[in-house]
């Protein structure tokens, strides 16, 4: 399947449009208040994690699906554990692919991480970059999209260390996605943060990563715990650095659709909306600049 080319164009692997908002549980009385309605027509479509919301009743699992009929959702899962030397949880799966049955979601991702071994450990850590192990997670990749019948995403991680790392990060990422032939979940933050904590460019890193594998993108804030120490916090506003990273992604490949991820220390929700609204406006100026560009060729 043909990936973008960098004319602002849309490929078919996308399983949303525009721009989106993790919804969290601290947000969906606040989002749904008469104050805030006008300003949510800028969320084009919204993404939860599964273990918080499967098998959820009541008042609440009321109120999720009140937003699932409303817009697009996609599934962003935590406890996958891809890399993990304990087996995958199949029970787990088919309950997510059931979930996304009854709540027509569009789309599930996950981590390229593992969070068990004998136990859960209640943190994503990192799969060591070696080809043995990215030949073992792209299997389990592939039995995860067997048992739903669904091509799924993985997200490129941060992380703080690299144990018995024998290849570079961006070719382990790579080759997980190719022996998988899944999609890719780009996290803009994330390669940020690694670049600044593992000291490479975050910029080489992004354009040497397959285009045509994304599916959409997420964008966060972080915290400096040090000049050379960065933690993926998701809990403060977006920087110019991660902003400016961001447009270089949308140059070098096109316009895919990107979420704003906030998971703790909500701000106003005219704040978050405004980083909303500086999405829209980057992909918009993408879009606009691709327009005037064909229409320069096409009049020769």
């Amino acid at each position: 399947m043909a990936g973008s080319t960098g004319n602002g164009t849309t490929p078919n692997r996308h399983p949303v449009k525009g721009v989106g908002l993790g919804l969290r549980r601290a947000l969906l009385s606040k989002l749904n208040s008469e104050a805030n309605t006008e300003r949510m027509t800028a969320v084009d479509f919204m993404e939860v994690a599964p273990e918080n919301w499967i098998d959820v009743g009541g008042h609440l699992g009321h109120k999720f699906r009140s937003y699932c009929e409303r817009y697009p959702m996609l599934l962003h899962g935590l406890s996958l554990s891809l890399g993990s030397p304990d087996p995958l949880d199949e029970d787990y799966i088919r309950r997510i692919g059931r979930f996304m049955d009854d709540c027509n979601i569009r789309y599930y991702s996950d981590h390229l991480t593992f969070c068990s071994d004998a136990g859960h450990l209640y943190d994503l850590m990192p799969i060591p970059f070696t080809e043995e192990a990215a030949a073992y997670t792209a299997q389990r990749i592939m039995r995860v999209q067997d048992i739903l019948g669904r091509r799924i995403a993985i997200e490129n991680a941060s992380y703080y260390a690299a144990p018995g790392q024998e290849i570079s990060e961006i070719d382990f990422i790579s080759s997980v996605l190719q022996q998988a032939d899944c999609d890719l979940l780009l996290d803009i933050n994330n390669i940020y943060v690694n670049s600044v904590n593992h000291r490479y460019d975050a910029v080489e890193f992004l354009r040497a990563l397959p285009a045509e594998r994304i599916a959409y993108a997420h964008i966060a804030g972080h915290h400096n715990e040090a000049e050379d120490l960065i933690i993926d916090t998701h809990g403060a506003a977006v920087i110019p650095n991660v902003w400016e990273l961001l447009d270089v992604a949308y140059e070098s490949f096109g316009v895919f659709p990107t979420l704003l991820e906030r998971d703790f220390n909500f701000p106003p929700v005219h704040e978050l909306m405004d980083e909303v609204d500086h999405i829209a406006a980057i992909q918009q100026r993408h879009q606009n600049h691709a327009e005037e560009t064909l229409a320069a060729v096409s009049h020769g």
